[in-house]
């Protein structure tokens, strides 16, 4: 019977086997291995967090385009930035990107810090990006330990501590940076992320592939599919938006968002948010206007079929009420005017443009055209 392998020396398997798959396995195109720009490994990081890899290229691909260096993206305007990054959710990180490249052009002479610990200091970068940034750009022995690196890491050495408790998430940290091969940290660092997106797989794992395979606890046990350990689960709530579009003399009343909520920084037509569904008949709209509004007088274009978005943790409902007025009313005097051909300037949550890309706003002979 062979001599069990102890845990060091598994530990020293991992590692080799990692670097080997990577130089002879690793097949992941992504546009920024082995990149050394801190600023462009900084914003490709950022813009996979809470972003699929297939939608992240092309948002990286513009966002770079747009603004090829920190000192370029430092100087754009809000809106600009803003609307490069309609689409991708969670805008508080377009938000701190602004902040930081801001930050180390005027206060650190636009030379990106070289350091972990003053990257961890800036303002939306957590221990994993510092970590890539530290590795990637400069050569830094600091392991990255995202969702891929947690699930490996839990299935090869077998661990059932959950992956998302303070505990779990030190200790995985600090198992990521014991098994991390220090002299080549940016090249093990992205093979072991490319491992678990392409081998060690969340759902179907390709094990008969794997080059781990003798070692893994998870496949010696049958608990590939049991690891790695959540101890919270996801509470998903409902929320119902419905948008008033009110038009008048080619013109559109439109609001930006401030609170510190969802799409924070982006547009949006009048919004009356209710804690459950209404049913919108032409009396109900007309009582709505008249009590809530004071508008007496005004034309109803368009009552919109539903429309759905699903975020991490919430599904929005939304429909679209289009009313013509011949004048502003005092009540809709704090909204912004534009002009109907401006909205595609400006930036919009993913539910408002699958309406505007099924009903564009068009004026012909005076008359509001809305068709699929």
């Amino acid at each position: 019977m062979p001599t069990p392998i102890s845990k060091d020396g598994r530990k020293k398997f991992f590692t080799n086997d990692i670097m080997l798959w990577n130089q002879q396995g690793n097949k992941r195109i992504m546009p920024w291995k082995g990149e050394k720009d801190p600023y462009k490994i900084w914003i490709s990081e950022i813009i996979l967090q809470q972003t699929r890899v297939a939608q992240g290229l092309l948002y990286y691909h513009n966002f770079i385009t747009q603004f090829p260096t920190l000192k370029t993206l430092a100087e754009a305007e809000d809106n600009a930035v803003f609307k490069m990054w309609e689409g991708l959710g969670y805008y508080s990180r377009c938000k701190n990107i602004l902040i930081t490249a801001r930050h180390i052009s005027n206060n650190l002479h636009g030379r990106f810090p070289d350091t972990y610990d003053e990257i961890l200091g800036l303002k939306g970068i957590g221990p994993y990006t510092a970590a890539a940034i530290s590795s990637f750009a400069y050569g830094l022995p600091h392991a990255v330990v995202d969702g891929n690196v947690f699930r490996v890491l839990a299935r090869y050495f077998g661990e059932t501590l959950a992956i998302d408790s303070e505990k779990g998430k030190l200790y995985f940290t600090g198992l990521a940076n014991e098994v991390l091969y220090k002299s080549d940290a940016a090249s093990y660092n992205q093979a072991i992320m490319d491992f678990g997106a392409t081998i060690c797989k969340p759902q179907i794992a390709e094990c008969q592939e794997c080059i781990l395979q003798k070692n893994c606890s998870a496949y010696k046990n049958g608990l590939v599919n049991k690891l790695p350990i959540k101890e919270k689960k996801l509470q998903k709530s409902r929320r119902w938006f419905y948008y008033f579009i009110f038009l008048c003399n080619n013109s559109v009343l439109i609001n930006k968002r401030k609170e510190k909520d969802i799409w924070q920084n982006l547009h949006e037509f009048y919004l009356y948010e209710y804690e459950k569904p209404i049913d919108w008949t032409h009396d109900a709209i007309n009582r709505w206007l008249k009590e809530q509004l004071g508008i007496k007088k005004y034309r109803l274009l368009q009552l919109s079929e539903k429309f759905h978005q699903q975020l991490t943790h919430q599904l929005l409902q939304g429909q679209f009420i289009v009313i013509d007025l011949k004048v502003i009313p005092v009540s809709l005097k704090h909204l912004e005017c534009i002009k109907v051909l401006d909205l595609e300037l400006l930036a919009f949550p993913k539910l408002i443009n699958n309406y505007l890309q099924a009903y564009p706003l068009k004026r012909q002979k005076n008359e509001l055209i809305t068709k699929k």
